[in-house]
């Protein structure tokens, strides 16, 4: 962490909408592009979920918007302030969670977060207040007095993340925050994310991708350091419709592919096939068409599914393909 001096709190009536914007961020290692024209744009309650195999780039990616990696080409700016122009006043604006939490086991918590808010520049009559609402945020009140080497990994998790919060950026940054955690620890680390997002934008990485879907509002999926998917969560839960269908005397799968709205037939075993149609608009006329169809042909309709595409399998359509090697730092 750098010595800043302690921002002043924004109203929200000074606010910016767009609290973070990054154009074309590039990264090279030697003559290696290990990042390739990354965009990314966030206002105030956005969380965007980042996904991708290991190595793809997700960890590089965050940690130029951070500001602790200087990209190779693009640009980051934090509402108004340019990252390379002024990377001070921009940190002071972004909370960092990395992979590993920047925790010291010897220390109590109140110690930690003291030394952070220190180190953050939080003027010394404005510390304890900024202590105790991290704490709170995180719900940490009751261990303040404990060494942190003493506590459990959930635990640990949320006196990393209360680091990055105390002194109230705009955009919080959390490099797989949930690693590690059983089921109760996940609830709670994401129950806390979800509070957070209500005053900050955050961004989060994490393999697991439920836990994705159940706090952003939109995804990224990075594959080899290319984007191949940003998406809105909504928008991604309705961009592709498929309908399971199975008959006992049905027709074969050029039959199926002349039906309206058919974009792709996959057969799926025996008398089972998965149609893919054009939209949802197209999905619901094609339920219709089927049924009328398998009646008036006596195909003997037993199975009339509609099926819609998860972020489970978006990801595994966009990263299939064998990715680059791991980089020691993405």
């Amino acid at each position: 962490m750098q010595a800043t001096a302690h921002p002043k709190h924004s109203t929200p009536t000074d606010t910016p909408a767009r609290l973070l914007l990054a154009r074309g961020l590039c990264r090279d290692y030697a003559t290696t592009r290990v990042l390739h024209e990354a965009d990314v744009e966030l206002a105030t309650g956005d969380v965007l979920g980042v996904l991708g195999p290991n190595g793809a780039g997700k960890t590089t990616l965050l940690r130029m918007l951070a500001g602790t990696l200087a990209p190779s080409a693009g640009q980051v700016r934090i509402g108004d302030i340019d990252m390379s122009a002024s990377p001070i006043a921009a940190k002071q604006q972004i909370g960092y969670l990395p992979e590993r939490p920047p925790v010291y086991s010897e220390l109590t918590v109140d110690e930690y977060l003291g030394f952070c808010a220190r180190l953050h520049g939080i003027p010394r009559v404005a510390r304890k207040a900024a202590i105790t609402a991290a704490k709170a945020d995180c719900e940490l009140e009751d261990v303040g007095k404990r060494p942190i080497g003493h506590l459990s990994k959930g635990f640990q998790q949320r006196v990393g993340i209360a680091q990055a919060i105390v002194h109230r950026p705009a955009v919080l940054i959390l490099d797989e925050p949930t690693a590690g955690l059983d089921p109760n620890q996940l609830r709670g680390v994401r129950e806390l994310i979800a509070r957070l997002a209500r005053a900050h934008s955050v961004i989060i990485s994490s393999h697991i991708l439920p836990e994705i879907q159940a706090v952003a509002t939109r995804v990224m999926i990075i594959r080899s350091g290319h984007v191949v998917l940003d998406s809105p969560m909504q928008a991604l839960a309705n961009e592709q419709a498929a309908l399971d269908v199975g008959f006992r005397a049905g027709p074969g799968a050029q039959a199926l592919r002349a039906f309206d709205g058919v974009r792709h037939v996959e057969h799926i075993g025996a008398g089972r096939w998965r149609l893919v149609a054009n939209d949802a608009a197209a999905l619901s006329g094609l339920r219709v068409a089927l049924a009328e169809a398998a009646a008036l042909n006596a195909w003997q309709l037993d199975l009339l599914m509609p099926r819609t595409t998860t972020l489970e399998d978006r990801f595994v359509q966009l990263t299939h393909v064998t990715s680059a090697p791991e980089q020691a730092s993405s």
